[in-house]
């Protein structure tokens, strides 16, 4: 929906066609570029000597990714005061999931080809995993809770309660990557660093409007 000719377009209606003609495209075409990536190198057998190892490592690195530019969000939205990048959250969270979900199914089927007692002996016997299995389980939760109808149904105020949970999330797919690599941890290391600048980045002042001379918080 455009603006129409016969005013000036709103800042809001202007951040909304902004996000929706460039941003969401940008976001599926990067989003989508890791699996096409993958489903090329399966159909041409060239994932390298240990296919698994490259479908388990880019999965879940690209989850993780995806899930830090969830966080970026809201504190970007707060700096900028670019308020329709509210928008972008659910399907970064989304795609999260969902490379989340194929780096389990290719641990739970080439690693323990689907054997739900291994899976848990193993869960139970690597804090690695343990870790892990916890960030895919709130993770889950998340996407579930993410329809409209769903936050309808539980309220604004319990849904942003629940969704707070991403943070712990985030903290142990970091811990789970930082166990599960054992020698070079430098890698792990600088993705703990991140995040940590992304929460600290919620402390950031929020940019003052000025509205007939007098300063005024931005929203959000």
């Amino acid at each position: 929906m455009t603006a129409s000719p016969t005013r000036p377009m709103g800042r809001g209606s202007l951040q909304g066609t902004i996000v929706r003609r460039a941003l969401k495209p940008l976001l599926w075409i990067g989003a989508l570029v890791p699996a096409a990536w993958l489903v090329r190198g399966l159909l041409a057998m060239d994932l390298g000597a240990d296919p698994v190892k490259t479908l388990t490592h880019t999965t879940g690195l690209t989850a993780l990714i995806i899930l830090f530019l969830t966080l970026t969000v809201t504190p970007i939205r707060r700096v900028t005061g670019f308020d329709a990048l509210i928008s972008l959250r659910r399907p970064l969270g989304l795609f999260a999931f969902g490379y989340a979900t194929v780096h389990l199914l290719v641990y739970a089927v080439f690693d323990h080809r689907l054997d739900v007692a291994e899976i848990l002996d193993d869960i139970l016997e690597h804090p690695w995993v343990l870790v892990g299995f916890a960030a895919f389980l709130i993770l889950l939760i998340l996407a579930a809770t993410s329809p409209p109808p769903v936050i309808r149904r539980l309220g604004g105020r319990r849904w942003t309660r629940l969704h707070r949970l991403i943070y712990p999330a985030a903290g142990l797919a970091v811990l789970h990557f930082f166990w599960l690599v054992k020698k070079d941890t430098r890698e792990p290391i600088l993705y703990g660093a991140i995040l940590l600048v992304i929460l600290g980045a919620r402390w950031l002042p929020r940019p003052t409007r000025r509205i007939a001379g007098k300063p005024r918080r931005g929203p959000g």
